[in-house]
This record gives structure tokens, sequence and C-alpha cells, in this order.
């Protein structure tokens, strides 16, 4: 893929208001990505529930989203990052202040001051996977992976088990390694996620 590749997504994005064909995960998506990484869909269950309660998609149609402020802050410098903290949408810890219930105001907010910010500052649907971590689910470019988890949580578990497998998590997941498993996937703060 190109740059034209992305800026093809990002006008994607910006045209469909994030909304794309929302195609729910079929009875054999589980089975055939999980025999991808030698995990059972008893194991990708129970991360896709601890990640996003099981769905991929929010009450609208679109991916779910959860904008991360101190990413913004930690993604963005000079003007960009002025703006953003105007703005009250960077800041440089994370808990400085409640997220919303709804991330998708304050993504158009930064999408509209740097679009590569936003969309990295940003994990997306079933597996709550960070823009910036767009080159180990697969993708060139964040606008490139949100672009697809428009269409389908098909392509958003398929982007999950290619991080799990980009860093090395299969086979945490597969031995119910669940406290590893999570700091490798969510960090330092991995304990409060509940596996």
């Amino acid at each position: 893929m190109t740059d034209t590749a992305s800026a093809v997504a990002l006008r994607r994005l910006r045209e469909s208001a994030f909304k794309g064909a929302g195609k729910r995960l079929a009875d054999e998506d589980l089975p055939r990505l999980g025999h991808g990484i030698g995990c059972g869909e008893d194991e990708l269950h129970a991360f896709l529930d601890v990640e996003t309660s099981g769905g991929g998609f929010d009450s609208k149609g679109w991916p779910k989203a959860l904008y991360e402020p101190h990413r913004a802050y930690a993604l963005s410098q000079g003007a960009v990052r002025a703006e953003l903290v105007k703005l009250g949408i960077a800041y440089p810890k994370w808990g400085t202040k409640p997220y919303p219930s709804d991330s998708y105001p304050r993504i158009v907010q930064a999408l509209a001051i740097d679009p590569r910010v936003a969309l990295e500052a940003t994990s997306w649907g079933l597996g709550q996977i960070m823009g910036s971590n767009h080159v180990a689910a697969g993708y060139e470019s964040a606008a490139e992976m949100v672009a697809a988890f428009l269409d389908s949580e098909e392509s958003q578990l398929a982007a999950a088990v290619a991080f799990i497998r980009a860093n090395h998590l299969n086979d945490e997941l597969r031995t119910h390694n669940w406290a590893a498993f999570s700091r490798g996937y969510n960090g330092p703060a991995y304990a409060s996620h509940g596996y």
C-alpha cells in the first residue's frame, strides 16, 4: 500500500462518518482465525469478552472506539499538540480526566487537527487495537486499518490475531496465562482489564 491508499482510506472515513457494512462475526470466523495462532474458540471468546464485551460495533454501527488523550499528547508535538491541549483532548498523563462514554466527538475534533494523531491515539474494534499499532495488526496506516474495520468484525478479529502473533502472545493465550497475555496486550495497567 502507498500513501495514496492511506489518503483514500482517510477520505472514506470522512465521507462515511465511520459507518460501513458493519458485518458481524460469522460462526466459522472464530475457529478459522483462532487456528492461525493455535487457539480455540474459548480463548478468543474470553479475549473478546474482556476487550469489547464481545462486539466490535457500537449501537450506532460504528466500530467501537476509545480515544486516549494521553496517547494523543505523546503522538503529537508543536502546534498540533498545543491545539489538542487547548481543546482539552490531549494531556500528558493517563487518568487526568474521565473519558466520556462516546469517543467519536473527540475523534472528529482531533481528526480536523491531525488525522494521523486522531486515528493512532484511538483503540478500535473487537480487539481495541491502538491505531499506532497498525503495522503489527497488518496495515500500512491507521487510516487503512480503521477503514477496514468499518466493514466487518472479521477484519477486526483478523487484525487482533495478527497483533497477537506479531507480539508473540499466542502461547500465553493458548495456555490461559491471562496475566502474561494481558500484560503483553494491554501494557503495564493490564490488571485492570479483568482477564
